[in-house]
């Protein structure tokens, strides 16, 4: 049966979106139920994509990324797709219809993963940017407000923000394996080898930018969206502070992570504040 079917699919998703990442898990479990799955739907075409590009590196991963690509489209045409991942995210998908300008843009940050290292440019750094992240905050909008085309315009450019800041407290996180790993630098005109206290507090003077304007949006979501969101945002919030504690000598040469038992408190934090309407 094809519904059943659909339920492994989803299932599939769900355990993708719990195996690869503990406080995307986390901030996914605030979410309503009636908007839960469907975000692990867009996570597993996320996180599946991601894989190809940095972590398969004993296969062609051009050729990886050009099937999974052309299986993309065809699930979304055809309303179905062996793969449970895709099926799921086709689902997603068509329900809300997000464009394939969104997912596109995304592959195509992905893509340039294959070939560039270097980001030399303002313009090439927010173009990158806004396909490996900001669209995914907007293809996570489409499914928060259920199809009300009004509320997406008004919290777009917030909804931007804030996977841009999600993606540059990644890049400083894992400035290490980025560099000596995959080889790649994304901050443009920064000496990401040899980083300096100066560029640190610059890279984050911009990033808590694009959280002031992420936290706006995160104010007038919808109900059954704000906290899972707002756990995301005091998760990142946390990392950066760590970030901007911690030596940039460090940050080049270690991970920093917010251990297990903070991000807990953090939840709790966040679900106080959403109840009483603190933010």
């Amino acid at each position: 049966m094809k519904s059943l079917f659909d339920q492994v699919s989803r299932e599939c998703s769900k355990a993708v979106t719990h195996r690869y990442s503990t406080s995307f898990s986390l901030a996914s479990k605030m979410l309503g139920p009636s908007i839960r799955q469907d975000i692990h739907n867009i996570y597993g075409f996320v996180r599946f994509a991601d894989e190809i590009v940095d972590t398969f590196h004993d296969y062609d991963k051009r050729t990886l990324l050009d099937r999974f690509e052309e299986d993309v489209k065809r699930a979304i045409e055809d309303k179905i797709s062996l793969n449970p991942i895709l099926n799921s995210f086709q689902e997603t998908v068509n329900k809300y219809n997000i464009t394939p300008d969104m997912y596109g843009a995304f592959l195509n940050s992905m893509r340039l993963d294959l070939d560039k290292s270097v980001y030399l440019t303002d313009e090439e750094y927010r173009n990158y940017i806004y396909g490996s992240a900001d669209v995914v905050g907007l293809m996570s909008l489409k499914v928060f407000v259920k199809g009300d085309e009004d509320k997406y315009e008004d919290l777009k450019q917030d909804a931007m923000r804030l996977g841009s800041a999600f993606q540059k407290v990644n890049f400083l996180r894992d400035l290490k394996a980025d560099l000596d790993t995959l080889e790649r630098s994304y901050f443009p005109n920064t000496n990401l080898h040899d980083l300096s206290e100066e560029d640190k507090a610059r890279l984050i003077t911009e990033i808590k930018e694009d959280f002031d304007a992420g936290l706006r949006g995160i104010q007038r979501l919808p109900v059954e969206a704000k906290l899972g969101v707002y756990t995301a945002y005091v998760y990142y919030r946390r990392l950066l502070t760590r970030l901007e504690r911690t030596p940039s000598r460090e940050i080049r040469n270690t991970r920093i992570r917010v251990p297990n038992y903070e991000k807990i408190g953090l939840l709790a934090k966040g679900y106080v504040s959403c109840r009483l309407n603190l933010i």
